[in-house]
């Protein structure tokens, strides 16, 4: 995975982030979902290296970046704090302008950092996401079916971390990725490997601290920008799985995010949640024609 990427960590004001980077062109910063890590790109990375600068990063908590200590609001876990590193990253590599795409959790620091750094980020694509605000004001039976684990790693701690830790890093993953018809077809092997070995007291704290900011600090956010009718008005691309929980629940997501980001163009892909890994061939297409225009 990632042949030829170099691998480096970089010191941000609030955490160290672990990271790959690699290839020669307009830089393109990748941002993972939950439980995962830069390793969620492993089988796009280097056919976008191609073309671009990739740098693949691990968000603060997740992976072998560092879990800063937290606050009553669980501020150094919001998707804003997360957003400064990935900024101050970028920069650290000689970066003032760069694109984003991100899947899941990184998709939602993605919107947040277009938001609140419309001078740094020049596209972004958000894969596999609706907006913040959206789903926690539009909850459904089969949303909470499907997405159990936000209420759940959203309770105070320990409680959630403690139960996580309790049981086999291996059998929660497999658990937690497995989905229906395709079980750990889109990652197992070494991608696997990376996402079991990482699964440590570290990042299940990091990742609990993610799902409490989510509710708390971060639609505080969110609610405060939908009452002052701040939008993301840059290029977004907007993807989801049409069998995943954002193709199956919602009619059409690209409308719903249209409120967000008014120019937002894009469409489903014939795979589940997990986009880039289950569907790596049409997930690059959509990027090669969004961020190469």
């Amino acid at each position: 995975m990632f042949e030829g990427f170099e691998t480096t960590d970089i010191d941000t004001a609030g955490a160290r982030i672990h990271l790959r980077h690699g290839g020669e062109g307009p830089p393109l910063l990748l941002l993972h979902g939950n439980p995962l890590t830069h390793v969620a790109w492993h089988k796009m990375a280097n056919r976008l290296a191609e073309h671009f600068h990739v740098v693949a990063t691990d968000l603060r908590g997740y992976g072998d970046s560092s879990a800063p200590e937290t606050d009553e609001n669980h501020t150094p876990y919001t998707f804003r704090a997360m957003a400064q590193d990935q900024v101050e990253v970028m920069e650290a590599l000689g970066y003032k302008q760069f694109m984003v795409a991100g899947h899941d959790r990184g998709a939602r620091t993605a919107h947040r950092m277009a938001v609140d750094h419309p001078d740094r980020v020049q596209k972004a694509s958000l894969v596999d996401i609706l907006p913040n605000w959206h789903i926690w004001n539009n909850v459904s039976k089969g949303w909470v079916l499907n997405s159990w684990h936000w209420t759940f790693m959203a309770q105070k701690a320990p409680f959630p971390e403690e139960m996580m830790g309790a049981v086999d890093p291996r059998w929660y993953m497999e658990k937690k990725l497995s989905k229906p018809g395709i079980g750990l077809a889109h990652c197992e092997g070494e991608a696997f490997e990376e996402y079991v070995r990482c699964f440590t007291q570290k990042t299940i704290f990091g990742s609990c601290e993610d799902y409490r900011a989510c509710p708390t600090s971060d639609l505080e956010m969110d609610t405060k920008d939908r009452e002052n009718g701040v939008t993301c008005d840059m290029p977004v691309l907007v993807l989801w799985g049409a069998k995943s929980h954002t193709g199956r629940l919602y009619d059409d997501p690209l409308s719903i995010w249209r409120e967000w980001c008014p120019t937002a163009v894009g469409g489903p892909i014939d795979c589940g949640h997990y986009v880039q890994e289950e569907a790596p061939g049409e997930t690059f297409v959509w990027f090669m024609k969004f961020f190469s225009d």
